[in-house]
């Protein structure tokens, strides 16, 4: 039997903010999932052409690039999925904010093995090219960010936006939470450490602006599950939004084709499967078929989309 006494860790404040986001999301959304396996093996093989291409310039777009600027484009035909909305379950009374831009938030894999969920703006004007430098750019100031301090000043900011308006109870909770009992307090930099943090320019580093809520979830798991035999089934909705869709890694699957008699045989077909997850109390599944069919369009047109800059 071991006596040993267990291991405990308190919540830090990335943590904190996730759990609060997390309770809030099952607690109010109604979830609902669709796996999403198109064939793409010949749209692979037409990236792996181009980006062969792109490398004699110096080039080099991931395939993770690509699935997400894809996505982008096929949002663009269901708009309705890239959206906030407001509801008031007490008056049974909501609005649906269509948003312009499409702001991705996209969960970012930090140097020290943690998450943050970083705001990627515009994303849907922006070139395959255009987003690899921004991805690469990002990656440069995640580098320079204190994960700590610029989730105090976004958890600071929405407090304040909270007690705007009028939710003094929880806010007070929060502030007694974070403030109180050693163990659990939230310390910021202080003293020189701040001076020298803030002294880096914000060009230069994540800021609050950057962990602002975007139009839409999108996560992409691939990297982290290559190799294993599984995929994403149900990713969590993060209010307001009404919809995240989340990547998982390359698979071959076994599919029926027919051969040049019209006899049934099994072949093997490359799949990225998604994940669409939406807030039934918004959509309904006829509100995603257009995404899926501009995305399988888009997959089934390679050359046409596959541009560095359009």
């Amino acid at each position: 039997m071991d006596n040993s006494e267990p291991n405990v860790y308190r919540f830090g404040i990335q943590r904190k903010i996730v759990a609060q986001m997390t309770s809030e999301s099952w607690k109010s959304v109604p979830h609902v999932s669709y796996v999403f396996r198109p064939h793409m093996s010949d749209f692979l093989k037409a990236y792996k052409k181009w980006d062969d291409e792109l490398a004699k310039e110096g080039k080099h777009v991931t395939i993770n690039t690509v699935m997400l600027k894809a996505i982008c484009d096929a949002l663009k035909e269901a708009p309705q999925l890239n959206a906030h909305i407001h509801f008031e379950p007490r008056l049974v009374r909501g609005k649906v904010t269509i948003l312009n831009s499409i702001d991705i938030s996209m969960p970012w894999k930090l140097p020290d093995g943690k998450m943050m969920t970083i705001t990627m703006k515009d994303m849907g004007s922006r070139s395959l090219g255009n987003i690899t430098e921004y991805m690469e750019e990002t990656q440069k100031r995640v580098l320079k960010t204190n994960l700590t301090q610029v989730m105090y000043d976004v958890s600071m900011q929405d407090t304040f936006e909270k007690l705007r308006h009028g939710r003094f109870i929880s806010t007070a909770m929060r502030l007694i939470g974070s403030k109180t009992n050693k163990k659990h307090r939230v310390e910021p930099l202080k003293g020189e450490a701040k001076k020298a943090y803030d002294a880096i320019p914000d060009s230069e580093k994540l800021t609050k602006d950057d962990l602002k809520q975007g139009s839409i979830t999108i996560s992409n798991i691939g990297a982290m599950t290559r190799g294993h035999d599984g995929e994403l089934v149900l990713l969590m909705i993060v209010p307001p939004q009404v919809c995240a869709i989340g990547i998982s890694s390359l698979v071959k699957i076994p599919i029926i084709k027919k051969n040049e008699k019209g006899e049934d045989y099994v072949g093997i077909e490359e799949t990225i499967p998604l994940d669409i997850v939406f807030d039934h109390r918004v959509l309904d599944f006829g509100d995603i078929k257009p995404f899926l069919d501009a995305l399988q369009k888009i997959l089934d047109n390679p050359d046409d989309f596959l541009k560095y800059d359009d």
